[in-house]
């Protein structure tokens, strides 16, 4: 057996031209991650290409990839940046944004790089007015109240102290903190 692929192993011109058609169709309308696309493109191969192989498969998904880098198409560091800024924005822990940039494809390099610049009190406090807990609650909060919201930063991600350091704030401090950490 020889190393040399076979005609069935290299992808037809009509394939690569579709693959090239897709990435720019892909990256147009969501900017994507590298295993995401390098997915996304074979999920949709399989489906237009009934008879295709593995190695084609890998072929054509390899060579999206490599035409969305040259036309910077892609940036894994870029995409886990802006997620972060957002993930903060909306109120998600460190740990919460690192479990999903992990999910799409990042590394974990790039998932700590892009974490290092996030503030998670400031996304707590973004959490807890979203859902109008601690500084935010309308009326008293009971005991029962307080153990709930702690439970909710905890299954959102946030650790013990920055619950209890949101709990504890008035709201002006809650929002004098939003508006001095959002610029």
């Amino acid at each position: 057996m020889s190393d040399e692929p076979t005609p069935s192993d290299i992808p037809t011109v009509r394939m690569l031209r579709w693959a090239r058609n897709s990435t720019i169709y892909r990256l147009e309308r969501q900017m994507m991650t590298e295993r995401q696309l390098f997915d996304a493109i074979i999920r949709k191969a399989k489906q237009k290409f009934t008879d295709i192989s593995e190695v084609q498969l890998k072929a054509i998904a390899d060579s999206a990839v490599a035409f969305a880098y040259e036309h910077a198409g892609l940036n894994d560091t870029a995409y886990a940046e802006i997620r972060t800024r957002s993930g903060v924005r909306n109120g998600r822990s460190k740990r919460h944004i690192a479990q999903k940039l992990s999910q799409k494809g990042i590394d974990r390099e790039t998932i700590t790089a892009a974490l290092d610049e996030a503030d998670d009190l400031l996304a707590a406090v973004v959490f807890a007015r979203r859902r109008a807990f601690g500084p935010f609650r309308r009326g008293d909060g009971d005991r029962d109240c307080v153990t709930k919201e702690m439970a909710a930063f905890s299954r959102n991600g946030f650790n013990f102290d920055i619950g209890r350091a949101v709990l504890g704030m008035s709201r002006e401090e809650a929002e004098d903190l939003v508006i001095a950490r959002s610029r």
